[in-house]
């Protein structure tokens, strides 16, 4: 079986991303004479038998209704110009990996082998330089490279046997000159003192010379991204520039320094740093016994504190963690893998923890996207690719993994074009009584959990740690990862179960020091073997596997009876497990490889974190003529200065960024990113129930999030300080307790050069110093990234500012305006001679507003910021389209107002500091004073300065109305055999995220629910999950597809997998039965494309799809979308649709990337004539049409679910399921189908 050749393409109706290729090489890259762009997808298979081979072509490979075929090779044009794309060797290529696992369902045990890329054809006259930038454009050096076009012989790769690790000869004895030259040669990221410190250790200590791999270890250890060396570095000589507003910082200081003698006493280990300034107002009011209820553990992965829940009217005890993490420097440079693993590693912190992870923010940083390429700096990625890219990487692993986005936001500054800003910052909960903390004891194993490593990851860590230079973008691919979200699914699945977390004494998740970081610091004493440390191909060396980063890996310390039974577990999750190291008593870090020990270090040694560093620091006073809050009067008409407001960058529409990412997955979203009746007002905060599955709490968890880089630029103290006000402010907007916020921080600063430049993020971290004390509330986590630098440009000094309180969802409110004749309050806060808080002022407003909206006085509120009051009152307008009548000034409306407020009240509102400015109206424009301005031109003002790179809607706009068909059924169908609980059988594909969904829904329906995972690691686990789901399907009345992306909607399309594991013959009949007992069917969005690629949808009964089959496509926009659609119920054929009111409208979670339903008009005449279109998408009056405001993915006759012709089995894209008392409030209309209550009643 030689190397078989196919390539696959998209018709052209279906050619979305060919389509946005060429408009983008068009519009983008200025290519006037580009005729035609077209998309295949490569693949390479060997090992494959001929029946194999034939059955994947038309059902794994390509789907027939959607794509074209060619065997061995493609049709072109002679004039034609092609390449293909493929990743760089060591890459994670997740659709040749999905494509292994579905052609091994078919029942091969051969060593199968694919290999995937992508080829690019285009038509049109063309230059050599054209050619070039197309080249440039489509490929990036760091992951991928130009393919050959020749069939290889083989996919085999035949691996070098590496050579054992070597010892660096003469190390200990080298003069400083030869130490030097080793130290160049090695390429690290440690500094020289760091180098001779290990050989001044080596030399008196130990005695002999280094291995490479210990070498490599410790830079890896010791890397600033791992320790903290910045940080940690020691501040002698601090002094401050003369200047007026220098003044606060340098009294902040002094109080530091008072601070920290009464806290240490006379303890001189305890050196001045900025680690030290980051953790003191924690400690110190710890110390105070104001801070109470941080969770005391030796494991420090996230923020962690203890909360008392009510939970079904009992009060328990959980852990509530968050916690922030960078990839600036990755994504940077590979923008879809360093986002992705931004999100997958700041999961794992408090995954790591054993707590469930169940809701994310993004905040991130660039330069201009709408620049033209010709303004992309040498060594640069254009920033259009870096900011679509990133968004892509980070909202994929996201919405694979199951989690909630509740917000993101992307912050413009034009020195951001020294590196990327990449944070996700996210919440996780658990039962605190299901965790167990306890220490390592010598004998105690070490059990690695999850995805295996490769090259890939090798340099993550020191990469991290180093500026970023005109060519690193050539040399830095190995540092960058793919992330495998799947993977990561499945350890979040397994930690969620309290039985395997009783059993873990400690854990830690591989971040980017690989093996020897995340193992490490597990125990004080350890000898790990690197020979049992999983890889993903053979020819890794010992260096190679204790360094490499790698993701969705857990090293979880276990007691030696509890090794079985966790293994155990974990299989049931379909995942590897290995023993790899044992806990000893002796203080030493220990590796082998090949037998031999490659690493032997001393732990104490390990944790100097290397060379002592010491700096003088200079504090640079802010500069008193360009004080950002000082306003000046424009003398422009008012509607000139507010369309200039809403089309500023850090104001304009972000709204085709947000809707990439699942903002409702886990039916726990209180809050949409988007409210109101036109989903138009943007949130401020993300506000989440906690991830109960069969208990009830009305205890939500609130995250927001503060920041601005002009002012911080002017004053990094100022900065800060309005970061925390502005993060606690929006807290208390949404309906929180000032009183219950923790804080976490991320500091992002350039590369510290000399004094003056550390002197950025002391008066940053001082600033948030004298916020933290007078608030009386700390920051008990953060992270810092000292590397923003590129050539002579540094980022603006960051320190990003994130709240988090645990509050009541009966006090939750959101931004968009609710009635008219509401009243409107600005609420400003007082500033001193500084233009700094004035803090008491501040709490006493903070619970005037919190009163005000738990009595429901106040209904909306908006935190102001640099754009001030236009700005508030143009994002709470839009929601509901209802407009406002004002009486201010220029300077009252777009002064600058950092942590101000913009509350609508039912009533007045008499508290210190509320200022009357005007009410609500009814006819949508901004009357202020006597000018007016129409919403709907405010509104294309903000809408358009992003849309070109973020698209809402796809363009042209088709705003066709279509006819409203209402088909009314004679009678329903009934079941024969009653059921009084019929049982759910739920199927669990690697990649499904919303079995715990679908369970509640059909609990609180009344039914018995259970998901059964898919096993597919070897052929033994495939038959033993066949024959289990056989066995489950045979005593179920109903089958419940639920939604995900079954291994990742690959390979080039959703739900293969899926549809392949059930076209096996046996549980094809076990389906084939239950529908011959009346049992039902329902599948929401992964499960309908499953179900319309079985052919049980719309026929009822598993078949082939052949061309002129219905199918599920590519949505029109090009991407993954999410928002509330608005659904009509147009059919009552369906035992499903019983509960819900024929005709009736009603808003559902939408959230998929291909959700657009095609099919012949022939077929769709059929359907509606038969009453198998149950549910369309329609507009704000309930017209089926075509919009994309309203038809979301542009699904043929506005389809958005169909039905068996007996209407028994179901398939809808909208999520049904997320529906949950309290979710979802800021979005008016009904909510609740009713389908797992209907189905439920069908067998009563």
């Amino acid at each position: 079986m030689g190397v078989r050749r196919i390539y696959v393409e998209k018709k052209p109706d279906f050619a979305i991303r060919a389509k946005e290729l060429s408009g983008e090489l068009r519009n983008y890259l200025g290519l006037k004479n580009l005729d035609n762009v077209r998309v295949l997808v490569r693949y390479d298979i060997e090992n494959i038998s001929d029946e194999d081979y034939k059955k994947s072509l038309g059902t794994i490979f390509c789907e027939p209704p959607l794509d074209i075929c060619f065997e061995s090779k493609f049709s072109h044009l002679e004039s034609d110009f092609y390449f293909t794309v493929e990743y760089l060797p060591g890459q994670f290529d997740q659709r040749a990996d999905s494509a292994i696992q579905c052609v091994k369902l078919l029942g091969s045990e051969d060593d199968i082998n694919i290999r995937s890329a992508t080829t690019y054809i285009f038509s049109g006259r063309f230059s050599e330089a054209d050619k070039e930038r197309i080249r440039d454009y489509c490929i990036n050096p760091v992951d991928s490279r130009i393919a050959d076009e020749s069939i290889p012989e083989t996919l085999k790769t035949d691996f070098e046997m590496p050579k054992d690790v070597e010892s660096i000869e003469g190390f200990i004895t080298m003069d400083e000159k030869a130490l030097k030259d080793c130290y160049e040669s090695l390429s690290l990221a440690m500094t020289f003192d760091d180098f001779k410190f290990i050989q001044d250790y080596l030399k008196n200590d130990e005695n002999r010379n280094p291995s490479v791999t210990e070498i490599r270890v410790l830079d890896t250890y010791w890397s600033d991204h791992c320790r903290h060396t910045t940080f940690s570095t020691q501040l002698k000589d601090v002094s401050f520039e003369e200047g007026f507003f220098g003044v606060p910082a340098k009294e902040s200081y002094e109080r530091y320094l008072n601070d920290r003698k009464v806290l240490y006493k006379d303890k001189k280990d305890k050196k001045i740093c900025l680690m030290d300034i980051a953790l003191l107002a924690m400690k110190k009011l710890k110390a105070d016994n104001i801070l109470t209820d941080v969770e005391e553990s030796d494991e420090i992965n996230a923020c962690s504190i203890v909360v008392p829940i009510l939970v079904d009217g009992k009060k328990e005890e959980w852990l509530i963690n968050f916690k922030n993490e960078t990839h600036n420097h990755p994504t940077e440079i590979e923008p879809f893998g360093g986002a992705a693993t931004c999100l997958g590693g700041a999961i794992r912190d408090p995954l790591s923890g054993r707590t469930y992870v169940y809701q994310a923010m993004r905040i991130t940083g660039a330069a201009d996207p709408t620049l033209p390429i010709e303004k992309t700096m040498q060594g640069k990625l254009p920033q259009r690719k870096i900011v679509t890219g990133a968004a892509h990487g980070y909202s994929s692993y996201g919405n694979q993994i199951g989690l909630a986005t509740g917000y993101v936001k992307e912050i413009y500054h034009p020195d951001y074009v020294a590196k990327r800003m990449e944070i996700g910052a996210v919440m996780g909960a658990a039962k605190r009584a299901n965790v167990i903390r306890k220490t390592s004891d010598p004998g105690d194993i070490i059990v690695l959990l999850g995805g295996r490593t490769g090259r890939d990851g090798i340099g993550g860590a020191t990469g991290s740690s180093k500026v970023h230079k005109t060519d690193s973008i050539m040399t830095a691919g190995a540092e960058v990862q793919k992330g495998n979200a799947p993977t990561e699914r499945k350890i979040q699945r397994l930690f969620k179960r309290p039985e395997v977390t009783i059993l873990i004494k400690k854990c830690n998740d591989f971040g980017a020091g690989g093996v020897s970081v995340a193992i490490g610091e597990l125990a004080d004493g350890l000898i790990i073997d690197l020979d049992k440390v999983p890889k993903k191909y053979a020819g890794l060396d010992g260096t190679e596997l204790a360094i490499s980063e790698s993701q969705e890996r857990m090293a979880v310390v276990l007691a030696p009876e509890s090794v079985e039974e966790f293994c155990k577990y974990a299989e049931e999750e379909n995942l590897e497990t290995s023993i790899v190291a044992k806990v000893l008593e002796e203080k030493r870090l220990q590796m082998t490889w090949r037998g031999k020990t490659i690493v032997d270090l001393s732990m104490a040694f390990l944790d100097t974190n290397g060379a002592t560093s010491t700096t003088d620091v200079y504090v640079k006073a802010p500069n008193e003529e360009k004080n950002p809050f000082k306003y000046q009067n424009t003398e422009n008409n008012i509607e000139k200065r507010w369309l200039e407001t809403v089309s500023d960058l850090n104001v304009a529409s972000q709204k085709g960024l947000v809707e990439m990412f699942d903002s409702s997955i886990g039916g726990k979203s209180v809050l949409m990113p988007y409210g109101g009746k036109y989903q138009l007002s943007e949130t401020q905060s993300m506000v989440a129930k906690l991830p109960l599955l069969d208990e009830e709490s009305d205890s939500v968890t609130i995250m927001s999030y503060g920041f601005d880089p002009y002012l911080s630029s002017w004053s990094p103290y100022h900065g800060a300080m309005y970061a925390i006000v502005s993060s606690l402010s929006k807290i208390v907007a949404a309906g929180g307790d000032y009183k219950k916020v923790h804080f976490t921080f991320q500091e992002y600063f350039r590369r510290m050069t000399e004094s003056s430049t550390w002197g950025e993020p002391l008066s940053a971290l001082l600033g948030a110093y004298e916020a933290q004390m007078k608030l009386g509330l700390a920051s008990i986590g953060g992270k810092d990234s000292m590397s923003g630098s590129f050539n002579d440009i540094n980022v603006p000094p960051t320190l990003v500012s994130f709240a988090v309180a645990v509050g009541d969802n009966k006090n939750i409110i959101s931004t968009e305006l609710k009635k008219v004749r509401n009243k409107l309050y600005f609420v400003k806060l007082k500033r001193d001679k500084y233009n700094l808080p004035d803090f008491e002022y501040l709490k006493r407003i903070y619970s005037d507003i919190q009163t005000d909206i738990t009595n429901k006085k106040i209904v909306s509120a908006f935190v102001l910021e640099r754009n001030g009051i236009a700005e508030a009152v143009s994002k709470m307008c839009f929601g509901n389209m209802l407009g406002v009548s004002l009486k201010a000034d220029e300077e009252t409306l777009f002064a600058p107002e950092f942590g101000g407020f913009l509350l609508e009240s039912e009533s007045e509102l008499h508290f210190e500091g509320a200022i009357y400015l005007g009410e609500v109206i009814k006819e949508p424009k901004v009357i202020v004073n006597a000018e007016e301005i129409s919403l709907d031109k405010i509104l294309k003002n903000w809408k358009k300065p992003l849309e070109s790179v973020f698209p809402s809607v796809e363009e042209p706009l088709n705003k066709e109305v279509l006819e409203d068909k209402i088909y009314r059924a004679e009678s329903i169908y009934i079941a024969k055999e009653k059921n009084a609980n019929p049982k759910v059988f739920i199927p669990v594909m690697p990649g499904t995220n919303c079995e715990y969904d679908s369970i509640r829904a059909f609990r609180r329906a009344g039914a018995s629910a259970e998901a059964f995972v898919f096993r597919n690691s070897s052929p033994l686990a495939i038959k033993e999950s066949v024959e289990q789901y056989k066995n489950e399907i045979r005593n179920s009345q109903i089958i419940m597809f639920p939604g995900g992306f079954s291994a990742g909607d690959e390979p080039d399309g959703s739900a293969k997998f899926f549809a392949t594991v059930f076209r096996n013959e046996i549980l094809k009949k076990e389906i084939e039965d239950l529908l011959g007992r009346d049992g039902l069917i329902l599948g929401i969005c992964n499960g309908f494309q499953t179900l319309i690629k079985l052919g049980l949808l719309p026929d009822g009964k598993i078949k082939e799809q052949e061309e002129l089959s219905a199918t599920l496509a590519t949505n029109t926009i090009g991407r993954h979308i999410s928002k509330m659609a608005y659904l009509k119920t147009v059919s009552n054929k369906s035992p499903w649709l019983m509960n819900a009111k024929l005709g009736d409208v009603y808003a559902n979670p939408v959230s998929h990337g291909e959700g657009r339903f095609v099919a012949p008009k022939e077929k769709i005449d059929e359907l509606f004539k038969n009453g198998q279109v149950a549910t369309r998408y329609v507009d704000l009056n309930g017209n089926p049409t075509m919009c994309g405001e309203y038809n979301p993915n542009g699904s043929y006759a506005a389809i958005e679910g169909i039905t068996s012709p007996d209407g028994r089995i179901f398939g809808k894209m909208a999520h049904s399921e997320r529906r949950e008392n309290g979710v979802a409030i800021n979005v008016f209309e009904k909510q609740d189908l009713q389908i797992f209550e209907s189905g439920v009643k069908y067998f009563r």
